[in-house]
């Protein structure tokens, strides 16, 4: 099987890079100044272990990759590019090819089917790091990160097992989970802090910002019907599997929000994960003024360019109580 990686950054770029590293075929997908990085130079995987260039094929878009039978589709993009790259792959892909959505969020899976019948979620619990053009950084060894894959709604089929196998081979932890979209639900109610953490970093005093987010998604899980893993379960299942290393863990690391607005790419995932807890309040009747604030402003700090952890945490709390 080879893997086609649309969306070689922090995720996409370091499960690639792993999976080469084990023999294993790989393409990546990558755009601008990071396609041309690696396409001149090779892909620069920072690890706690290495620091090692990999010479990968790389290409700029997804229709001009070579697609055949047999290939897999590692969809690694922030779900905002989810539709385009969709489109894109709708038109070049053979429609049996296995789409595996590596991506926070949980509509991505829902996306995928609209135009192929093959489609898989993959949990995704992997500390990386995407700044520089060319580069990306792993901070966990030698467990690079867990990967739980399962078709999507439900179930688990023979390519299942396989792609779960061959990340297990690759340095990740990887179980094949028939109610994988469980698991994504709990991971959605864990990044909804992201904004949170790409607006004002790290800061004391704001767990209880954290906690308003995190309640408004509770109870609208719970009034839509929707079963989501226990905290207790995702804490047994990472374990004690990634401690910070690296060169980043004497910085200033951040999450997938956080690292948008590092780059100034003029978008953030917010409304796929705030947005969703948003949209599903207003389905249900359940009020998320918390979520919503936080959308809003995470959207706008994106659009002006505002650099992470640069708003301050009493504006943001004001923004927050204000929208109560």
């Amino acid at each position: 099987m080879r893997f086609i990686v649309v969306g070689a950054g922090a995720i996409g770029g370091v499960v690639g890079a792993r999976l080469h590293q084990h023999g294993h075929e790989v393409l990546l997908v990558a755009r601008g100044a990071h396609h041309d990085a690696i396409r001149e130079r090779g892909l620069r995987l920072l690890a706690p272990d290495e620091d090692v260039v990999l010479p990968m094929p790389v290409h700029p878009t997804v229709a001009s990759v070579p697609f055949r039978d047999g290939d897999a589709a590692l969809v690694c993009v922030k779900s905002q590019d989810t539709a385009s790259v969709l489109l894109a792959l709708r038109d070049a892909a053979p429609i049996a090819t296995p789409i595996v959505c590596l991506q926070n969020g949980v509509a991505n899976e829902r996306d995928a089917l609209r135009h192929f019948a093959n489609v898989y979620g993959v949990c995704v619990v992997l500390p990386a790091m995407h700044l520089d053009p060319g580069v990306v950084e792993a901070n966990a060894a030698p467990v690079t990160g867990i990967l739980d894959i399962g078709r999507a709604p439900s179930g688990v089929d023979d390519t299942a097992l396989e792609i779960a196998r061959t990340f297990s081979s690759a340095s990740f932890v990887s179980e094949p989970r028939a109610d994988v979209m469980r698991w994504k639900y709990r991971k959605l109610l864990n990044n909804l802090g992201n904004a949170i953490d790409a607006l004002i970093g790290r800061e004391q005093g704001i767990d209880g910002l954290h906690a308003r987010a995190r309640a408004e998604g509770d109870a609208v899980l719970a009034a839509a019907g929707i079963d989501v893993a226990s905290r207790e379960e995702d804490v047994e299942r990472r374990g004690d599997l990634f401690p910070w290393r690296g060169p980043s863990a004497g910085s200033r690391p951040g999450s997938s929000s956080w690292q948008s607005l590092a780059r100034g790419t003029g978008a953030i995932e917010a409304d796929h994960l705030n947005g969703e807890i948003v949209l599903l309040g207003r389905l249900y009747g359940v009020p998320t003024p918390v979520n919503a604030a936080l959308q809003r402003l995470a959207n706008d700090a994106a659009r002006r360019g505002v650099a992470p952890g640069a708003t301050p945490a009493a504006d943001v709390i004001r923004a927050v109580d204000e929208s109560e």
